[in-house]
């Protein structure tokens, strides 16, 4: 199902700051679960309507949910780790949240910061390895959308199956788990981490959290709620992580249907 869905070309997904009925009727697309409006690929994406005004940015629906799971996070210090170019960002942004993006690319971060700029939207930026990255203050929450192998966006990126091979996930999920440590560290305590891949993997969702927990007793999983996913209990595997393919969401014919491979957790440092 995952292969067969893969050579599907995918549909796009837009996270619109409001009214998304309006955009759907709009641009002859539909509104997701999640309010995403969804459209047929329509040809250059700066060619349509709220572009210019900054009313919505390219997102799939697998890749909302993440920061999506951080809750209600207005008026919170919020870190988004490995951030560029910044969709994550601007979704806690847009809800209130006082985002720090970090990422170790200042190129990536100039277009993070361009595209917040033509949302109207604001966060601090810092050039920084995550994995090192020593701030001053803690964080009520971090959010890290770790580097993978983006086994799970294949349909969108059909090279990936040429150019990984296990020594990268190997080389990727050494990283992640140095990642995760300074995400644990970052978080105040009773703080929020979500941590999230674009991978089908293994080793870099259900397996990394697993070692995690194991070596960092400070951590504990909070179970994602049916409730939490628009209605879509399928999304949710024990004990409580996200866990979405790309056969997933269907919404009638080929063409319309399907979303990335994601995995997501969410955990709470208890100390």
């Amino acid at each position: 199902r995952i292969a067969a869905a893969n050579l599907i070309e995918p549909p796009l997904d837009l996270t619109v700051k409001s009214d998304p009925q309006h955009w759907a009727i709009e641009m002859s697309g539909r509104v997701l679960p999640n309010r995403s409006v969804r459209l047929l690929p329509k040809g250059r994406i700066e060619a349509l309507p709220g572009f210019e005004q900054g009313a919505w940015w390219v997102q799939d629906v697998a890749a909302s949910l993440p920061a999506h799971l951080m809750g209600a996070v207005a008026g919170k210090r919020v870190a988004d780790l490995c951030a560029a170019p910044g969709g994550k960002t601007a979704q806690l942004a847009l809800a209130g949240a006082s985002v720090v993006a970090v990422d170790i690319s200042k190129t990536r971060l100039k277009t993070l910061s361009a595209n917040l700029a033509r949302l109207g939207l604001a966060a601090t930026t810092v050039a920084a390895d995550a994995a090192t990255w020593s701030p001053e203050e803690r964080f009520d929450a971090v959010l890290l959308d770790a580097p993978c192998s983006s086994t799970g966006t294949i349909r969108r990126h059909p090279d990936i199956p040429y150019l990984k091979s296990p020594k990268d996930i190997e080389a990727l999920a050494a990283l992640q788990a140095r990642l995760l440590d300074n995400a644990t560290a970052l978080l105040k305590p009773g703080g929020t981490l979500v941590y999230s891949t674009c991978s089908l993997e293994l080793e870099e969702g259900e397996a990394q959290i697993a070692a995690l927990l194991a070596r960092n007793p400070g951590v504990q999983v909070d179970p994602i709620l049916p409730g939490e996913v628009f209605g879509q209990p399928d999304w949710l595997q024990s004990p409580g992580f996200l866990r979405t393919f790309p056969y997933q969401l269907d919404l009638g014919t080929p063409e319309w249907s399907g979303m990335d491979g994601f995995f997501a957790a969410r955990l709470k440092r208890n100390k």
